[in-house]
């Protein structure tokens, strides 16, 4: 694979497991490893990818679907997984001393050619990050497990080539589902996921023009539907190529290019006060 592009994919998108892959073409990152090392394995594999060219995993937040691969996979490839000290000991993962590295919000962690930025979020979780990742000329971000869109949210997103963005649930789906309530108003209650409108409310209001894919990402298993989704994206989304992300299988791995240049915009200063929770996941 050539430089001066960022490959992408999402290896698992779902309550059931998360992880998502992006790569300049020699260095390679991921962004949470949910599910079994021999899945991973696999489903690199049918992409043509190697493990061997992985130099970190990143971690969002402690809840299951986003760690319980981290431990193996990591000790297997020797890989550092940049996490943050309260999400490591809500995440009670028995991993390497020795591959454990921090990060800070905003602050640019260097691997290899690529760089890749935390920012705080609202969720569930004791310390919840999202991440961009740029090699100079292309940014991709990896936008998942949000409770509403935040002006940080609003910010990086605007700023991307490429993104998985979470279009968690269809809020009538999880009004009439069979949820009980608090687990409703935990999902929607601002801590939780972005819906099918909110997402699409973020992608229509500030999808930058030289945006070219999107990947919709960490759909619910009961409260959504993958076509209702794709259709709701597609019909607005000229110029974009628009992805389900599936729970059960990888995407195809897709080539991200800088057609654009982003416009310089202040950094937003609102860093939302969660407060630790218990490492559970949810739709």
């Amino acid at each position: 694979m050539p430089f001066m592009a960022l490959y992408i994919s999402a290896l698992a998108s779902g309550s059931n497991g998360n992880c998502y892959y992006i790569s300049n073409g020699h260095e390679a990152v991921l962004v949470d490893v949910g599910i079994a090392c021999r899945d991973l394995e696999q489903r690199m594999k049918r992409l043509g990818l190697s493990p061997e060219s992985l130099k970190a995993i990143f971690v969002s937040h402690e809840h299951s679907d986003h760690i319980r691969g981290i431990p193996v996979f990591s000790r297997k490839y020797g890989l550092p997984i940049y996490i943050t000290p309260h999400t490591l000991r809500y995440g009670r993962m028995k991993m390497e001393k020795s591959l454990i590295r921090s990060f800070s919000a905003d602050e640019p962690v260097p691997i290899g050619a690529l760089s890749v930025t935390a920012f705080s979020k609202p969720h569930d979780a004791a310390d919840p990050y999202s991440f961009t990742i740029t090699d100079g000329s292309a940014t991709v971000g990896v936008f998942t497990d949000i409770g509403h869109p935040c002006s940080e949210l609003v910010h990086h997103f605007s700023r991307c080539h490429a993104a998985f963005l979470e279009s968690n649930y269809d809020t009538e789906m999880l009004e009439k589902g069979g949820y009980p309530y608090y687990l409703k108003n935990r999902i929607r209650g601002g801590r939780g996921h972005l819906s099918n409108a909110e997402a699409l409310e973020l992608f229509t209001t500030h999808r930058p023009p030289f945006m070219t894919h999107l990947i919709l990402s960490h759909l619910s298993k009961n409260n959504n539907c993958p076509l209702l989704v794709q259709n709701l994206f597609t019909g607005v989304a000229p110029g974009v190529t628009v992805t389900v992300a599936s729970r059960f299988e990888e995407t195809p791995l897709f080539e991200i290019a800088a057609t654009g240049s982003p416009v310089p915009l202040p950094l937003p200063h609102h860093r939302p006060s969660v407060p630790p929770q218990l490492s559970l996941a949810f739709d």
